[in-house]
């Protein structure tokens, strides 16, 4: 009777281990959910997390092939880069500069902090301050691989 007990505490202490790290995870920036895979994944995961988010057009910046289309996330501008195959995105991504301040040979003045995310075949650009920004692209793409110190999440 008294193992019985023992192995009941033993496993009611293992699941709370197991839902406190996962909470410690979620709140130091680890997505949530699936990967986001695809410019139509990242908008269906950035609405269902809370975020207005709307397209607002095309855009080319000469340090990356695709053309990238700019959304708004809650009133702010963020670029988004898909790539035909998921090694292009990783090479690109590996061009940039691990403070933002150049891909491949281009050396680029931001005119605020960039925030450089990747996922599957998405690079995901970030020029700004704003926290809530941040906080709901790391929510769904993970830490910024590149750019300026992190204003968003606290790692405490």
């Amino acid at each position: 009777m008294q193992t019985r007990g023992i192995i009941v505490r033993a496993g009611l202490v293992t699941m709370a281990f197991i839902a406190t790290s996962c909470a410690v995870n979620q709140a130091a920036g680890d997505t949530v959910g699936e990967p986001v895979e695809s410019y139509d994944g990242l908008l269906a995961a950035l609405r269902g997390n809370g975020s207005t988010v709307e397209p607002v057009g095309p855009i080319s910046q000469p340090f990356f092939v695709p053309e990238g289309r700019v959304i708004s996330v809650d009133g702010y501008e963020v670029q988004v880069f898909e790539f035909s195959i998921e090694q292009n995105a990783r090479s690109a991504a590996a061009s940039i500069s691990p403070d933002g301040s150049s891909v491949g040979t281009t050396i680029i003045s931001w005119v605020e902090t960039p925030h450089f995310y990747k996922s599957g075949k998405l690079i995901v650009l970030y020029v700004g301050e704003e926290a809530a920004v941040v906080d709901a692209l790391e929510v769904v793409l993970g830490a910024q691989i590149a750019g300026g110190r992190s204003r968003g999440r606290s790692p405490y």
